[in-house]
């Protein structure tokens, strides 16, 4: 937090910009920066101390409740930084009533076949939730701002000052987060459904509700570190829902900070980001250690992912043979060619996308940003993954850095990176790349701790097993599939966030194809053509769609897959061979457990 907070500081030298005169256009645009008028700012600032000394004198006040002033309003920082707070918390539980109702949805079917013991009748699905998650909040708000409230009227689109403004927002940034976490909690709960508990409950006739309920209650504690940074993520990186609902939000106030090289209420706005990530990571695993705490201390549960039979594959070559098809009928066409007699056209023969403002192909500038749009955010995704498996390993160290780093805004650290090591058009990337690895290692950790407790890898390690022999045959393993369905999932999101930076000037510059630039382009368009707007959201939903449904089939080569029951698979595992004698021939080993009375509970 320390590293963050200095290197906001250091932003304007960093970026080798003269802060006054970023000050002074934020103040007053059309007022001269005439060389007397850039001093005076230095002197009222103390611009010419050093970033040292201003933020030691930030520093220096905030133990007596004094954050400063701000450069640009001459206001007293903290009164605004704690209402801009207060209204980003209020959408942010709005956002996560939603989001859980959404949850409920996408988890719906998996949960009445689980509980009814019907599981092997479940197709495997979830394009609804997939697409969704691909959609970006500010389209989703762009269109609820549009169509429920400016044409049907039905809710307030602009504003904050009662309960009705928060509904729009509030679906806006609850939609795709709850698909999210839906989805990750769809993938677990067949693996709590096949336990001996549950097998025991559906034989004393149980009733379903209760199994249900049981089950999720079993999953949750591998979701709840992610929960933590949803929470994170919604109070401060809801910047672009905040702008179009003009939402006075934390998020807003600290974006707008940042371009104005307001250093004062950047600093704070950022400190209680990261305080808020601080605490929402505690209580997080505060309620897992609440949730299954026993169980863990004892070694008495049972693996959540279990090798399965293969889902089946025909959903994901479909989507893949339609992008493909999209990518390489439009890339033939110019996507930079100019038709100003054709602005704005519908989809034709001639343009089946449709036009744009300035009358090019949308089918060709789709295709074209596809190429670097989608190849960078595959390398970032793979690169986060690495990263996110390799910190997952070392909770204690990841832990501190992921609280920290969750609560950094992917434009903020955009900003952070420009200024280091300048505009261009790995920018967007190292940024995006910075803040993209805390999810999956924060996911990792949590699985690698209940994959600790399991019975099957006690029973291995009384056998003689060693350390690595755990790590890479066992838990490795047994996380890499979740983990990797999580990395998918978040893949259109990244190649939005990637668009996004390059469209603030951190990357790629007009008029790149980048699909983040032709959504952004043709958002104030979209009621005379929605199809320059639907046409390029339609080819990133597909993308979130291919990215989800292909998850299913990843899996470690190799991993032995365990011998089923008349339910499902059994806990048993293959067992290595034991130290003292490796050649000799093991007797059938029982993994049994006995259960307290709590468990049988």
């Amino acid at each position: 937090m320390a590293a963050l907070v200095g290197a906001i500081g250091l932003l304007p030298w960093l970026s080798r910009t003269d802060p006054a005169l970023t000050v002074l256009k934020a103040r007053s645009a059309d007022r001269d920066p005439t060389p007397e008028t850039l001093r005076a700012i230095r002197d009222q600032l103390g611009l010419d101390d050093g970033p040292l000394m201003l933020l030691g004198r930030w520093l220096g006040g905030l133990p007596h409740g004094d954050a400063g002033t701000s450069w640009v309003s001459g206001g007293q920082v903290l009164p605004g930084v704690v209402q801009s707070l207060g209204a980003s918390l209020l959408l942010m539980s709005g956002a996560l009533v939603v989001a859980a109702g959404t949850v409920a949805a996408v988890c719906a079917r998996t949960l009445r076949l689980g509980s009814r013991g019907r599981l092997a009748a479940r197709r495997p699905g979830g394009t609804a939730s997939a697409v969704l998650a691909a959609l970006p909040e500010f389209l989703v708000a762009s269109v609820l701002a549009s169509v429920i409230g400016v044409q049907l009227g039905w809710l307030p689109a602009l504003g904050w000052y009662g309960p009705q403004w928060m509904v729009l927002p509030s679906l806006a940034l609850g939609l795709p987060a709850g698909a999210i976490l839906g989805r990750m909690l769809d993938d677990l709960l067949p693996g709590a459904f096949a336990e001996p508990w549950a097998l025991a409950a559906a034989a004393r006739g149980v009733p379903p509700k209760s199994v249900a309920r049981q089950a999720v209650r079993r999953c949750v504690p591998g979701l709840l570190p992610n929960l933590g940074l949803f929470v994170v993520g919604l109070t401060g990186g809801s910047v672009a829902v905040e702008q179009i609902f003009d939402i006075p939000g934390l998020g807003r106030l600290t974006l707008q900070a940042a371009l104005a090289q307001d250093l004062p209420v950047l600093q704070t706005g950022t400190l209680a980001l990261v305080l808020v990530a601080a605490v929402a990571g505690a209580l997080a695993r505060l309620s897992a250690r609440l949730l299954i705490g026993p169980a863990l201390r004892d070694g008495a549960l049972h693996s959540l992912h279990r090798a399965g039979p293969s889902e089946r594959r025909a959903l994901p070559l479909l989507y893949g043979a339609l992008l493909a098809a999209v990518i390489g009928f439009g890339l033939p066409r110019d996507a930079l060619a100019l038709d100003t007699l054709a602005r704005l056209r519908a989809p034709s023969l001639a343009h089946p996308f449709g036009t744009d403002a300035l009358g090019r192909d949308v089918l060709a500038r789709v295709s074209h940003g596809a190429l670097t749009t989608l190849g960078i955010a595959l390398a970032v995704s793979a690169a986060a993954l690495v990263v996110g498996l390799l910190l997952g390993l070392l909770p204690r160290l990841s832990g501190p850095l992921v609280d920290t780093v969750s609560a950094v805004p992917p434009v903020l650290a955009g900003l952070l990176v420009a200024g280091v090591a300048g505009s261009g058009p790995w920018t967007p990337a190292f940024a995006v790349g910075i803040v993209a690895w805390s999810p999956l290692a924060a996911h990792t950790s949590s699985l690698l701790r209940q994959e600790r407790a399991t019975t099957h890898l006690a029973a291995t390690r009384a056998l003689g097993a060693g350390r690595w022999y755990l790590l890479w045959h066992e838990m490795l393993p047994a996380v890499l599939s979740p983990v990797a369905k999580h990395a998918l999932l978040r893949l259109p999101g990244i190649a939005l966030s990637l668009a996004a930076l390059g469209f603030l000037g951190l990357g790629a510059q007009p008029p790149s194809p980048e699909w983040g630039l032709l959504l952004a382009e043709n958002q104030p368009y979209a009621e005379r053509a929605p199809w320059a707007v639907l046409f390029p959201a339609a080819v990133l939903a597909l993308l979130g769609a291919l990215a989800v449904t292909a998850a299913g089939g990843v899996r470690l080569p190799g991993r032995r897959r365990r011998p089923e029951g008349p339910a499902g698979p059994s806990g048993e595992r293959a067992l290595p061979p034991q130290r003292n004698s490796p050649d000799a021939p093991l007797a059938p080993v029982s993994t049994s457990v006995s259960t307290s009375p709590a468990e049988e509970r």
